[in-house]
């Protein structure tokens, strides 16, 4: 029984690990800093959780302990990557030109042209024609 443990704990660490591996290979082919950024938190904070929770399992006198470590990163790991991301767009780092929403920015970067109706259209000819 207690090899079946071990080896589900095994397990799970080693897909944390993967979650982990995926995210630094998210940070290399991500276009810029913010997809970088929210790449690498998402995918870090899953596998920080399910290696630590594998651990928890191979060893359950540690399990109060990892608990602890799983709160710090969960609270921890969105609030630093958010100011991160803040102080980029604070300083002026430009978006990938594939982005297509800043929702930070006064000005936005897709604009969508209006569509003007036959009725508009005809009664502007006829005020001008006034």
């Amino acid at each position: 029984m207690n090899e079946i443990i071990e080896i589900i704990g095994a397990v799970i660490t080693l897909i944390g690990a993967i979650f982990l591996f995926l995210g630094a290979l998210g940070l290399v082919r991500m276009p810029d800093v913010y997809n970088r950024i929210q790449t690498g938190t998402k995918a870090t904070t899953l596998g920080t959780m399910l290696t630590l929770v594998g651990i928890g399992i191979i060893h359950l006198d540690w399990y109060g302990k990892i608990l602890v470590l799983i709160v710090f990163v969960l609270v921890s790991n969105p609030i630093s990557s958010h100011v991160l991301a803040g102080a980029a767009h604070y300083i002026g780092i430009p978006l990938s030109k594939r982005s297509v929403v800043d929702k930070m920015s006064k000005k936005p970067v897709l604009t969508v042209k209006k569509q003007t109706n036959i009725t508009e259209t005809s009664e502007k000819e006829e005020t001008k024609q006034n």
